[in-house]
């Protein structure tokens, strides 16, 4: 691989772990959301909905963690 592409492929993982710190705020605000449900919450449709959210946005987390580690593999 010649140097402009990986220069293009190295700009490309820095702004996917942009997004990644990004995609990580917005789960710390909705676990904080969650967590901070009153007890009757529980177990609540609303609380569901967060929950899932919350599992959602940590695999979205990962995944870009993913598409960042192979990259750097490409650029190697």
């Amino acid at each position: 691989m010649n140097r402009i592409r990986r220069k293009a492929l190295q700009d490309l993982a820095d702004k996917i772990e942009a997004l990644q710190a990004e995609l990580e705020a917005l789960g710390d605000e909705e676990a904080e959301y969650r967590d901070n449900m009153p007890e009757s919450f529980y177990g609540s449709e609303r609380y569901e909905k967060a929950d899932a959210a919350c599992d959602s946005l940590s695999a979205a987390y990962d995944s870009l963690q993913e598409a960042i580690d192979s990259i750097a593999e490409a650029i190697e």
